[in-house]
């Protein structure tokens, strides 16, 4: 039995096999090259902006030599981006709705079941990195990353037929939390040190105490469900977790964390922190009860501790 969970959320940047290009097809031209297009004057580039979403038919309707690259400006909280039949690029700019400091917030994005037809990388200054890959047939898991650091750039793939291509995403913009909830690509299943547990009990979407009922994996999806017995609520912004049909005051429901972390079923109490991403409730930290104590009683005799909880 592990003394703790590993507790860090699903992210992105893992390194993904290359996929075959079709041949023969249109010359493909790489993406920084596009991309250096519209740093050195968006020649022949096309701006498109909506509240939340875009969706637009491209190769069908334009000539590849009229539309480059595009720029696409969406001002919300959530929303899609739908590119059917690609050609060329797209550049997506999220902003929020009301004014926050971009350094505040965190941008993930969902790739759409069957997604295909472009690569989407990360960009700033020039310089990219690959989030999701054409073609890729793993899990949809979800990628995030600051908003402070960069833009989306979708590059369409070259094919022989783009009539049956969609690319597609959901995507979401959240306020940056504390280190359990951000960007991990060394060691996702890492524990959270006491300054991340503290910090979690404060800032989560849901803070609970209890213990682990079952656990159901998904290896097509590379994610397990975990299954709670809920006996302490503390916090919960979406009804995640139902009051037991049996009574005792207790509550039930289930979050998800990564198949690789390797969570089972096991004796005693542990303090379950996390995260909402589209719906679902995502695992952050989580120490053993005993040890939660611990960490808060020392932070409470010195002053430190960000916020107060119950801790009996």
């Amino acid at each position: 039995e592990k003394d703790a969970l590993k507790t860090r959320p699903h992210h992105a940047g893992h390194c993904w096999g290359r996929v075959p290009t079709p041949s023969p097809g249109p010359p493909h031209r790489p993406p920084w090259l596009l991309l250096l297009v519209v740093l050195l004057g968006g020649a022949g580039a096309q701006y498109s902006s909506d509240l939340c979403s875009w969706k637009v038919k491209s190769g069908l309707t334009h000539e590849a030599h009229r539309k480059e690259v595009e720029q696409v400006y969406l001002r919300c909280s959530a929303g899609t981006v739908e590119w059917m039949y690609p050609t060329g690029a797209l550049i997506v700019n999220l902003r929020p709705n009301i004014f926050v400091p971009t350094k505040h917030l965190t941008v993930c994005i969902k790739p759409a079941p069957g997604s295909s037809g472009a690569n989407v990388y990360l960009e700033k200054t020039g310089v990219l990195r690959l989030l999701v890959r054409d073609g890729e047939h793993g899990p949809r898991r979800v990628r995030c990353f600051g908003l402070d650091q960069g833009s989306l750039f979708v590059e369409a793939s070259p094919q022989q037929d783009i009539s049956r291509r969609t690319t597609g995403f959901q995507y979401e913009l959240v306020h940056r939390r504390s280190g359990s909830d951000l960007l991990s690509l060394s060691s996702p299943c890492s524990p959270c040190s006491d300054t991340e547990v503290l910090l979690a009990v404060c800032t989560s979407d849901f803070v609970v105490r209890g213990s682990i009922q079952d656990v159901t994996n998904e290896p097509e999806q590379q994610e397990s469900a975990i299954h709670l017995n809920v006996s302490s609520l503390y916090r919960q912004k979406s009804k995640v977790f139902q009051p037991d049909p049996e009574g005792g005051g207790r509550w039930r429901g289930h979050i998800k964390t990564l198949l690789k972390c390797g969570v089972r079923p096991g004796l005693g109490d542990f303090l379950f922190t996390g995260q909402m991403h589209f719906g679902e409730a995502w695992l952050g930290c989580a120490p053993r009860f005993t040890d939660f104590q611990r960490m808060y009683r020392d932070a409470k005799q010195k002053g430190l501790n960000p916020c107060e909880i119950g801790t009996e």
